[in-house]
């Protein structure tokens, strides 16, 4: 008896539908997420932070200075 034999008679095809069913329930889930209309303006903000400038630099202070 061949190990495939034994596998293909295991009935482990299960887990492997289980597992699509829960993919497919976790796709669906972000795409509705990503796509529902009270999100539309925060997508649209985070779309625009690459472009914006920083109001506030951060210090180039060195190690060495001390100015408190």
């Amino acid at each position: 008896m061949k190990l495939s034999d034994i596998m293909s008679h295991a009935g482990l095809s299960i887990y492997a539908e289980v597992a699509l069913v829960i993919f497919l329930v976790a796709f669906c889930g972000i795409i509705y997420w990503v796509f529902r209309p009270s999100s539309a303006a925060g997508w649209r903000e985070a779309a625009r932070l690459p472009l914006e400038d920083d109001a506030e630099a951060p210090s180039q202070r060195g190690a060495g200075d001390d100015h408190e």
